[in-house]
């Protein structure tokens, strides 16, 4: 069974969110939840990400928004064995956080893709292609789209599952494609 782990942003994705939509309509989704969603502190939230990641079972699907997508990118970097693929919408810039040492600056090491604005007043549109490219990320360009949340117009977001299960066929053909013994060292981290 798959798992698709929901990784809100600041202050948690409410009912109106395109995140809480994307969970009720997918099925065997999980949410983090986050000790204090008004405190952005990278160890903590990355640390609440990795405890879900040992919990859930069966290919992980990492679905994070905002300052969400910086905690699921440092999970994901540490417990890359445990995730199956990654969608990062409207990552939030690490500077204005004083994160960016905090962040991996490699690849991510499973299939991944960044989803961005160019008028997102939480990250420049060219800054979040930076960070795609250092992580090995596809990047997509939504155009002018605010914050991906529903201020911007997003609550019910079809694209965002039809981009997720793209981000699926391309994650579970990349593993066929690994060698057996690439597989087999990888069962063996678990």
């Amino acid at each position: 069974m798959d798992t698709t782990l929901i990784v809100p942003g600041l202050h948690g994705s409410g009912p109106d969110h395109w995140q809480t939509w994307l969970q009720r309509n997918v099925p065997g989704s999980v949410r983090v939840v986050q000790r204090d969603w008004s405190d952005p502190y990278l160890p903590n939230w990355s640390a609440r990400v990795r405890r879900e990641l040992n919990r859930v079972p069966g290919n992980i699907f990492i679905v994070a928004h905002s300052f969400g997508c910086l905690a699921a990118a440092q999970a994901t970097f540490d417990y890359g064995s445990h995730v199956t693929g990654v969608m990062l919408v409207a990552p939030a810039d690490p500077d204005k956080f004083g994160a960016s040492a905090n962040l991996p600056e490699h690849p991510l090491g499973v299939p991944a893709v960044v989803v961005a604005s160019t008028n997102d007043p939480w990250m420049r549109y060219e800054r979040a292609g930076e960070w795609a490219d250092i992580w090995g990320a596809e990047l997509i360009n939504l155009g002018e789209a605010g914050h991906i949340n529903p201020a911007s117009g997003y609550g019910p977001w079809p694209e965002g599952i039809e981009i997720l299960n793209r981000l699926r066929r391309d994650s579970l053909a990349h593993s066929e494609r690994r060698p057996p013994e690439d597989r087999f060292l990888q069962l063996g981290e678990l």
